[in-house]
C-alpha cells in the first residue's frame, strides 16, 4: 500500500475543504489546489503581451483585455493539459508515492468522467481562443497537439523537459501575435528563453521523483543528469536570463528592464545555490519559487 504522507495533493489547503465532495476530485484532476502550473504557463504569456505592448502604459483597453483573456485560458488549457497527462498516467501514477492519490489512480473518477470534464475545458478554452486574431487561433490549435503528445514523451526520451517547455511557452507566442499580428524575431528568442526557463525549474521537479520514475520505466532529465543536476539546472537559466536579456535588447528596452531583470536573477541565485536534488521538500520549495522569479521578470518587461 501507498504511503498518502508524500501525495502531491493538498488536502489541507484553502480550497478543497471547501467544495462539495462530489466536486473535489474533479478540483483534484484539474490541480485547482496547486495552482503553481497556471502561473508557470501564465507568466510568458503576460511576458509577451507587455513586450509586444511596449509596456504597461501603452497596454490600452484592447491590451487589457488579450490579458484577460490569456488569464483565463492559461488556466483551462493547463486544467486539461493535466487531465491528458493524468489519463495517460492512470496505470502509472498508483506506483509512485506523489500520485498514487490521484483521481485517475486511486479510481475516485473514471475515464468517461475525466473525458467529459476534458471536452468541457476545451470547449471554453476554444470559446475564447476565437475571439482572438487568426494568427493566434491556429497558434492555438497547434499547442494542443503538443498538450496532447507530452506525456508520452515521458516514455521515449529523457528529455521530456523540453517538450514540456515546448508546449508551455506558445504563450509567448500567442501574446505577441495578439498584440503586433504576427510573430517576431523578439517572439521567437522570448520563446526560446522560456523553454530553457522551464527545462530548468521541471527539473528541479522532477527530482522528485527521481527513484520511482526509474522503477516504473518514466524517463526524465533528473535520471540523465543525476548528479550533474545542479551545474545542468544553473546552465539552463543562464542561457533563459541571456536570451531574455537578448529580447530586451531587440526591444529596445529601459534600463528599468535590465536592472529589474538582473536583480530578479540575482534573487534566484541565492535560492538556487541553497538546492540539493536528493531533499525533495526543497526542489518543491525552489519549484514554486519560479513564480516569483516569473513575476519580477513580468515587472521588467511592463517598465520597458
Amino acid at each position: 500500500m501507498q504511503n498518502t504522507d508524500k501525495s502531491d495533493i493538498a488536502h489541507q489547503g484553502w480550497l478543497l475543504p471547501r467544495l462539495p465532495a462530489w466536486m473535489r476530485p474533479y478540483a483534484v484532476l484539474m490541480r485547482m489546489d496547486r495552482p503553481v502550473g497556471v502561473m508557470l504557463l501564465l507568466w510568458p504569456c503576460i511576458w509577451s503581451i507587455l513586450l509586444a505592448s511596449g509596456g504597461a502604459l501603452h497596454l490600452g483597453a484592447y491590451g487589457l483585455k488579450v490579458l484577460i483573456l490569456f488569464s483565463f485560458g492559461a488556466f483551462l488549457m493547463r486544467s486539461a493539459g493535466c487531465v491528458v497527462n493524468d489519463l495517460w498516467d492512470r496505470n502509472l501514477d498508483g506506483q509512485v508515492a506523489r500520485t498514487a492519490q490521484r483521481p485517475l489512480a486511486s479510481g475516485a473518477l473514471s475515464v468517461r468522467q475525466a473525458l467529459v470534464l476534458l471536452g468541457c475545458l476545451l470547449l471554453l478554452s476554444l470559446i475564447i481562443l476565437v475571439q482572438l486574431p487568426l494568427m493566434v487561433i491556429l497558434l492555438g490549435f497547434l499547442s494542443v497537439v503538443f498538450v496532447a503528445l507530452y506525456p508520452a514523451m515521458k516514455r521515449v526520451t529523457y528529455w521530456p523537459q523540453t517538450f514540456l517547455g515546448l508546449t508551455f511557452n506558445f504563450g509567448a507566442l500567442m501574446g505577441w501575435a495578439a498584440i503586433e499580428g504576427r510573430v517576431s524575431l523578439a517572439a521567437l528568442a522570448l520563446y526560446v528563453a522560456g523553454i530553457f526557463w522551464t527545462l530548468a525549474y521541471d527539473t528541479i521537479y522532477a527530482y522528485q521523483d527521481r527513484e520511482d520514475d526509474a522503477l516504473v520505466g518514466i524517463k526524465s532529465t533528473a535520471l540523465l543528469f543525476g548528479e550533474n543536476g545542479v551545474r545542468m539546472v544553473n546552465i539552463f537559466y543562464c542561457i533563459s536570463l541571456a536570451l531574455f536579456l537578448f529580447v530586451g535588447a531587440l526591444c529596445n528596452a529601459s534600463l528599468w528592464f535590465y536592472a529589474i531583470t538582473i536583480l530578479a536573477a540575482v534573487y534566484f541565485y541565492q535560492a538556487l545555490k541553497l538546492w540539493r536534488p536528493r531533499d525533495s521538500a526543497l526542489c518543491l520549495k525552489l519549484f514554486k519559487k519560479n513564480i516569483i522569479l516569473g513575476f519580477f521578470l513580468a515587472v521588467a518587461c511592463a517598465l520597458i
